[in-house]
């Protein structure tokens, strides 16, 4: 029947092809490693249709992979008429993902979730990585045994979760969620939702990965169509070929100081070009990583001989050569012949020089033949005060062994760290294969502290003992993270934390002055001046990967145990099963303004993490951090918010008062709001506490997404200057919510409000929303989790 159909929607050329397809053996991998491998067969066959529904126009690569994961191309792409214009931007999608990944941060959250919908295992494939809450403070051992025991329900929750559901449970000191899904799960073609903002580092195997919030995962995991807009496509040609003291980490330093935070906001960026030939895949999984801090939806590269290399190493020969076949015989993993892209940036790496982007925003890049000069004319400090690297940006096998050259080289000629050196692993694999090759013992006996394979002060677990949380003076540090923002990775609000390459961060910690320049400058010893030469490393280890310790490695293949019982103590201060949030009440909105927030207010400052990742699965009790990053655009306070009567208090003890009091309330915000992590707290907290509406200048992607999710409300200003005519008090009441809902949202993208000053006078406001039929359903529901819920308990009793 299926075939029949097939001939009546093609012509008989097409439905040949497609038919061939599926017999194709060469396309197919041997059971075990079926899990693990796109089913390029079905992919194909479904990009055959989206020819056929867009009139066989060239298709970037980035919508190759997108388009051939489509539940049904003739309902996403057929109102398009074959315009790719008309889908870039403006089309929701309705996807199937190939697989989920989740840390345990955000793992807990979307397990509690998952738990709700009563299904016995998951639809997809699946893993659990543990390793946000591994604090790093004296090395991996003794890190490692503390972590454990301080987070010991957690993990017995989270390991529970993946016996009765069959998902991978990899336990604390396994390695980081990207890094082992790089290792492991990554394949070209291959389209992933992981429940962090990073997931995109699997792009570098070029896959098709994006960050989402825990809602979003269980659409995955319960076999529900994931909906996404389709993005629109930003094409990134590299030329030339990377040497010297440049590296892969500077090409997406470099482009985030064009596109700024912003830029790529619906995007995909893909790369292209015959610069790509040069890179290792562990470089590209690198720029993808970081596309992150663009606002890109995802990042992705074609298929190459590295990505070959790497998956051989990495013991998935098989899979490559089912690429190979999808590449060579269907054209599948790469950009077609005159495919367009809707921007084009074009980056010479021939003549790209090192960059450090920062202080306190991932965009913010200075070469580093300036950044003395720079740090001078800014005032920041004169000294760095810690090196870092690792983490899962920059702690492949080529990172640790071009750090370890310009090591010996400091070793050999007698010069010792002048700053504290803090080196993270991202894996088992990556730990042992270094400790084979001796880098671990260079690095500790040059002073390195090697930490746990885990995030650590990547992400603000971080034990720092030389700086105070509460210390008000700066104090600058060089990593080789991600991100940077204030607070963000020991607590101080006054660190300043320099992105660059592992490269610059450990020729940095030989001199520890702002004003260094390894390329140019030397180093002052008692037998005379000293200059690095630039690094060298090895993009994959000589004598290949070893696994190392086998308790770190899960059953590749496992299956769902229903007698398993997950156990949440109702007195637990950690876990919290989660209640249903109250549908919508058929009526329109009436809220009141409880704070007007000032200028950047990432994730990072809607739902802190640090000592907070701690409560992830006790919604309430995280819940007391909701917004205390914020700053006040009234009084430039941060974290303070004023009553009605104007009394003073923190912005989560005013929201719990208001919740208690039924006073449902509004946040005004500026661009960009929720940038950063996909941390779901930040839209499920606010709900919690008494939320209805988040009113901005713009959103970042995930948050926005993730807002929907709650069955929150989120609208943009039709015209920024609205923002001024607000103030904290003022109530805001929806006009026209209800025909919105009655038409789907498919109103004219429009809102109307009523906003109501506190000395009786009344204005209208426009606004916009992006709300699709579907999540009108969640937001008539309550939520996306209740929606889903609903559904499969009526397949259940039906």
């Amino acid at each position: 029947m299926l075939g029949a159909r097939r001939n009546l929607r093609f012509p008989v050329s097409v439905s040949r092809r497609l038919l061939a397809t599926q017999s194709d053996a060469s396309l197919s991998v041997p059971s075990e490693y079926q899990a693990r491998c796109p089913p390029y067969a079905k992919l194909i066959n479904t990009l055959g249709q989206v020819r056929e529904v867009t009139g066989n126009k060239p298709l970037t690569l980035a919508e190759k992979i997108l388009y051939s994961h489509l539940v049904d191309p003739v309902e996403s792409l057929g109102s398009a008429n074959g315009d790719l214009s008309k889908i870039r931007g403006q089309q929701y999608l309705k996807l199937n993902p190939d697989r989920v990944a989740m840390q345990d941060a955000s793992a807990q959250t979307a397990l509690l979730q998952f738990m709700t919908t009563q299904m016995p295992s998951t639809c997809v494939p699946a893993s659990i990585h543990c390793d946000h809450l591994i604090v790093g403070k004296d090395g991996a051992d003794q890190d490692l045994t503390s972590s454990i025991a301080t987070n010991k329900e957690v993990f017995d929750f989270l390991q529970s979760c993946g016996e009765k559901y069959g998902i991978q449970f990899w336990g604390p000191g396994s390695g980081i969620i990207h890094q082992i899904v790089l290792e492991n799960f990554s394949v070209p073609g291959l389209m992933m939702l992981g429940t962090d903002s990073h997931t995109p580092n699997a792009g570098g195997l070029g896959a098709i990965a994006i960050g989402v919030g825990g809602a979003d995962a269980v659409d995955a995991l319960t076999g529900t169509p994931w909906e996404l807009k389709a993005p629109k496509i930003l094409g990134v040609k590299l030329v030339g070929e990377l040497s010297g003291w440049s590296s892969p980490k500077d090409v997406i330093t470099y482009l985030a100081g064009l596109l700024t935070v912003r830029g790529g906001t619906g995007h995909i960026i893909e790369y292209f070009g015959e610069g790509v030939k040069s890179l290792s895949c562990t470089g590209m999984a690198t720029i993808c990583n970081m596309g992150a801090e663009v606002g890109a939806t995802t990042s992705t590269f074609p298929y190459q001989d590295a990505h070959r290399r790497y998956l051989q190493q990495t013991n998935r020969g098989p899979i490559a050569d089912a690429a190979d076949v999808a590449l060579n015989k269907y054209n599948f993993l790469k950009a077609d012949e005159g495919a367009d892209y809707d921007q084009i940036i074009e980056i010479n790496l021939n003549t790209l020089e090192p960059h450090v982007n920062g202080p306190f925003t991932p965009d913010l890049s200075t070469p580093i033949s300036v950044f003395g000069k720079t740090a001078q004319t800014e005032k920041w400090p004169s000294t760095v005060s810690a090196g870092l690297i690792g983490s899962c940006t920059n702690s492949s096998y080529q990172d640790m062994s071009r750090a370890a050259s310009i090591i010996r080289q400091a070793e050999n000629a007698g010069i010792k760290p002048k700053i504290p050196f803090f080196v993270t692993p991202g894996s088992e694999k990556i730990r042992a294969t270094i400790e084979r090759d001796g880098l671990i013992d260079l690095f500790e006996r040059n002073g390195a502290i090697v930490l746990a394979n885990a995030c650590g002060p990547c992400i603000g677990q971080w034990d720092r003992t030389d700086v105070s949380k509460t210390s008000t003076e700066s104090n600058a540090i060089f990593t080789s993270f991600n991100r940077n923002f204030r607070a963000r990775n020991d607590g101080n609000r006054n660190t300043m934390n320099f992105l660059t390459s592992p490269d610059i961060v450990t020729a940095m910690i030989y001199s520890g002055d702002m004003n260094y320049n390894p390329i140019t400058d030397s180093i002052k010893t008692e037998s005379g001046d000293f200059k690095f030469t630039p690094p060298k490393g090895d993009e994959l280890p000589g004598s290949g990967f070893i696994d190392g310790r086998a308790e770190f490695y899960p059953d590749p293949n496992p299956k769902p145990n229903a007698e398993v019982e997950i156990n949440v103590s109702p007195s637990s201060d950690r876990l919290q099963i989660l209640e249903p949030f109250a549908p919508w009440s058929g009526e329109e909105l009436d809220t009141t303004v409880l704070l007007k927030v000032e200028g950047k207010c990432t994730t990072d400052h809607i739902s802190a993490a640090g000592v907070w990742l701690k409560y992830k699965g006790h919604l309430e009790n995280i819940s007391y951090n909701t917004l205390i990053g914020a700053v006040n655009k009234e009084t430039g306070e941060v974290n303070k918010a004023y009553d009605l009567d104007g009394s003073a208090h923190s912005i989560p003890e005013l929201m719990f008062k208001w919740k208690l009091e039924q006073r449902p309330w509004i946040v005004v915000a500026e661009h960009n709001y929720g940038e950063g992590s996909a941390r779901e707290h930040a839209a499920m907290s606010p709900r919690f506490t008494g939320g209805s509406i988040i009113l901005v200048k713009s959103f970042a992607r995930i948050h926005e997404t993730n807002l929907k999710k709650q069955g929150m409300l989120p609208l943009t200003f039709a015209d920024e200057a609205d923002y001024d005519k607000i103030s904290s008090g003022d109530k805001i009441s929806t006009v026209d919510l209800r025909d919105m809902i009655a038409k789907d949202g498919n109103n004219g993208g429009h809102l109307k409000l009523k906003v109501t000053k506190k000395d009786g006078s009344e204005f209208d406001l426009l606004c916009k929303h992006t709300m699709s039929k579907d999540q009108i359903d969640f937001f008539k529901a309550g939520s996306a989790i209740n929606y889903i819920g609903n559904l499969r308990k009526a397949e259940m009793s039906s």
